[in-house]
């Protein structure tokens, strides 16, 4: 028996008999670290480090030999990729193989921070799909914020809300997915600190919890939808047993999904109802503990109407934006507090519905304040997919892209050639932030809340 890993734990995973114990304990006693990052696709670029192998279940997904610090990268900071633990890169094999990916629909990831799975839903559903990603804890919405903002798509809704806000839209997704708080036995080798936590009354008290947001979200899963709903706990409790308890509340349904062989992923069903899930144990696959199941609402549910709903006329000049964001006559606009978001106009509606229900903290890209007859672009701006790429900007190597992401004074003599006003600093053609080029010095305009460390 393990000398660290809770021997309760073990004991009831052992009760399959097909579960290799022996390998499972080794597993965690090795001390192996595995790192994984997935590639933003709508930010392509050369890497500075090596991608040593493809995530089996995830092509934007690799595996890396050895772990960079990614604090100290331009291109983390600039969002063209996202760290993320490979076995929950599995959900893009969920949305492509249920055809997810095949149209514009509406979406919501409940527990979303710190980001890795709205930003894998973001890069994985239909770019004409609208995303709300939600997080309770104000704190950590702060980052998810952060994460999405770096990720540059404006077909993203960041919303900080309990999950009973949601009943407030019935009817309204076609998918949600719930990676549901949990007791972090799935964590074990890759945080020591979650064994500390980890108890059989813990495991009961995040099932309770589980239940308690599904009940509140659920209502607003259209007839036919999706529910993905996912854990990092081995627990029969918090997976399994919820498959059944969703089967016995609402009239769902389970749906299973393709799996090769050579994945090494153990695919196991519930007590009382056979619903199918997806097991993910680190000594048979290259990545940590993972659970993830798919239910489809067939009650028929109550729909919101964006019938009723109208949008206000934009107080801003035409072409306002004209010269900062590539094809801005696509666009719709929301003034809030003096700073104009973007969205796709066919979200309009949806994003309206959203400001009367919800606590939002952003909608869409925030492009900058509006002063009456110009703009103060904003950093989303900079990460932002739909920046033009005429505006003014300069490459940077790599110690002066890591000075100004430290927020340090950038040598005026770099940009004698650069012509006044506001400038895009880049790495490897890649924007990073805003300095603004004046006669007599370069301003950094780096938020200072998201600067890193004199490292």
């Amino acid at each position: 028996m393990s000398n660290f890993l809770p021997n309760s734990l073990i004991q009831r995973l052992g009760v399959n008999p097909t579960f290799d114990k022996d390998a499972f304990i080794a597993a965690h006693e090795d001390g192996n670290q595995i790192t994984s990052i997935r590639l933003n696709p709508f930010k392509p670029t050369e890497l500075d480090f090596y991608l040593s192998e493809q995530v089996q279940w995830c092509d934007n997904g690799y595996y890396l030999a050895n772990r960079p610090q990614f604090t100290l990268d331009p291109l983390f900071h600039a969002g063209a990729y996202y760290v993320q633990e490979a076995s929950s890169m599995f959900i893009a094999h969920i949305i492509q193989t249920l055809g997810l990916n095949k149209e514009a629909l509406f979406a919501a990831d409940v527990c979303a921070a710190p980001g890795g799975k709205s930003t894998l839903l973001n890069s994985y559903l239909h770019p004409d799909s609208l995303l709300l990603s939600n997080e309770i804890i104000k704190s950590r919405s702060i980052i998810l914020q952060e994460n999405l903002t770096r990720w540059g798509a404006s077909n993203v809704v960041v919303s900080n809300n309990d999950p009973s806000a949601f009943r407030r839209l019935p009817g309204f997704f076609d998918l949600l997915l719930v990676d549901a708080p949990c007791s972090g036995s799935g964590m074990f080798r890759k945080d020591e600190d979650a064994i500390d936590e980890w108890s059989e009354a813990n495991v009961k008290l995040c099932s309770e919890r589980q239940q308690r947001i599904l009940s509140e979200v659920l209502t607003a899963v259209k007839t036919n939808g999706y529910l993905i709903y996912s854990t990092c706990s081995y627990s029969e409790e918090e997976n399994e047993d919820i498959l059944d308890w969703l089967m016995d509340e609402f009239e769902m349904e389970t749906v299973d999904v393709e799996l090769k062989e050579e994945w090494g992923i153990v695919k196991s069903n519930s007590p009382k109802h056979q619903a199918t899930g997806f097991r993910f144990y680190p000594h048979r696959v290259k990545g940590e503990g993972f659970f993830v199941a798919v239910l489809r609402m067939k009650q028929v549910q109550p729909s919101f109407s964006l019938k009723k709903l109208k949008v206000e006329k934009s107080p801003l000049p035409k072409d306002a934006l004209k010269g900062w964001v590539k094809d801005y006559a696509g666009f719709a606009t929301l003034v809030h507090h003096d700073t104009i978001h973007i969205f796709a106009k066919e979200h309009e509606l949806a994003i309206k519905a959203f400001q009367q229900v919800l606590y939002l903290k952003n909608a869409g890209t925030a492009v900058g304040k509006w002063l009456g007859k110009e703009l103060v672009p904003n950093h989303d701006l900079a990460m932002s997919i739909h920046l033009d790429e005429a505006i003014n900007s300069i490459d940077l190597t790599l110690d002066l892209a890591q000075d100004y992401l430290r927020k340090e004074a950038m040598p005026q003599e770099l940009f004698e050639g650069v012509k006044k006003g506001w400038c895009i600093v880049k790495y490897k053609n890649l924007p990073i932030g805003w300095i603004k080029v004046l006669g007599n010095r370069v301003n950094n305009y780096y938020p200072k809340e998201v600067r890193i460390a004199n490292l």
